[in-house]
């Protein structure tokens, strides 16, 4: 049963938002060679399951219809029956509670802002009805989550973590553009708005490619104004290579390599940045 709700919120998917948040924390916890103390370590992990798992919840229950019409989808939990549509939104309703008891155990300032980033989260799921441009608000849900880490950790608004948001934010509209083009044909038949609906398979692959460039001057602007090290910029050049290949994955438009373009390099591309702030920031 577990498993189930684990399946339906596509838990795995935690490696993409999760170590951006955790280099956030490690960077803004520098003085203390990284580490925030174990009890604001736990209360980030927990924001950032809660509101993952709202946003995601909250997104299966909004296109549910749009999911049993799309050949892709319609194996998920709610088209099929696997999971109530009453369930899922307690699932949700108690994740969004469950972020704001926690980050009112961080400060006042992420207790104050949690509303919004509920809001912010789950508005995504509705723009794909009315903007081509639905892949930039799903970057703006993502890209927050460093940025709620650094707050938590120091309670203040700064540079590096407002570069680092808008970093993510280009690597996942990057990402998603690529995914989306799966969809191309299904979205373009049922009046859903996207960047491949828009520009055509050819010109969303461009855009995205242009997303990622911005993506890797965020992330060496990040380094710089962070004053990170070799280490750093060691991991930033593992990342580019990453797009690149993800790029050349995503020209082949068949399942298989638009399943590793998306989960397999970005998850490399997380983690590596994670490892690579990690070891900078402990190795001083």
């Amino acid at each position: 049963m577990i498993r189930k709700y684990f399946e339906f919120v596509r838990f795995s998917h935690t490696v993409f938002a999760l170590p951006f948040a955790l280099a956030a924390m490690v960077v803004a916890a520098n003085a203390n060679r990284g580490w925030p103390g174990w009890r604001i370590f736990l209360l980030i992990l927990a924001a950032m399951v809660c509101a993952r798992t709202a946003a995601m919840g909250f997104n299966r229950i909004v296109d549910r219809k749009i999911d049993a019409l799309n050949p892709r989808t319609a194996q998920r939990h709610l088209p099929k029956g696997q999971i109530t549509t009453a369930s899922a939104w307690v699932l949700v309703c108690l994740s969004a509670v469950g972020l704001v008891l926690v980050t009112r155990c961080i400060n006042p300032l992420c207790f104050w802002l949690s509303p919004v980033a509920l809001l912010v989260v789950c508005f995504y799921s509705y723009t794909k009805r009315f903007t081509d441009f639905s892949h930039f608000f799903l970057g703006l849900a993502l890209g927050i989550a460093p940025l709620g880490a650094w707050l938590a950790v120091r309670g203040t608004f700064d540079w590096p973590p407002i570069i680092l948001a808008v970093a993510v934010g280009f690597w996942l509209v990057g990402f998603d553009i690529i995914y989306a083009t799966q969809d191309h044909e299904f979205d373009k038949q049922h009046g859903l708005h996207s960047l491949p609906v828009r520009l055509g398979i050819t010109g969303s692959l461009c855009a995205a490619r242009v997303a990622h460039a911005m993506t890797a001057v965020l992330l060496l602007a990040f380094g710089l104004i962070s004053n990170l090290r070799v280490p750093y910029y060691l991991g930033l050049g593992i990342i580019v290579i990453c797009l690149v290949v993800q790029h050349m994955l995503a020209r082949k438009q068949d399942p298989a390599s638009l399943n590793v373009a998306f989960f397999r390099m970005n998850a490399v591309i997380s983690a590596v940045f994670l490892g690579s702030v990690v070891v900078d920031v402990v190795s001083r």
